[in-house]
């Protein structure tokens, strides 16, 4: 079987666990120049046009794209981590220069 390029593509399914008003009615992922995003779509009030849902994109965590297959609530991801700081981070016994 050949493997597929997924680069700059996406999908979105209906959202069957959703509870609110506020939770998405579909959602998916997306791949963008490599980089993997979450999707969320809305149906529109009534009277709007009903073929263009608004849509929420957000960034997936890197251990969500290795559990992609695995049920993620609502594309909710966890906070960003802080970056590593060099040497450790330092002391805290240094003297502040103010």
């Amino acid at each position: 079987m050949s493997q597929y390029d997924n680069t700059n593509r996406g999908q979105i399914w209906p959202n069957d666990k959703k509870e609110t008003e506020n939770h998405p009615d579909f959602k998916g992922s997306i791949n963008v120049e490599g980089k993997e995003y979450w999707v969320s779509a809305w149906k529109r009030k009534d009277g709007a046009n009903p073929k263009a849902p608004s849509l929420s994109f957000s960034v997936q965590a890197k251990d969500a794209v290795v559990n992609a297959g695995k049920d993620v609530m609502y594309g909710q991801q966890s906070a960003p981590q802080a970056p590593p700081v060099p040497n450790g981070g330092g002391s805290f016994d240094d003297d502040i220069p103010f």
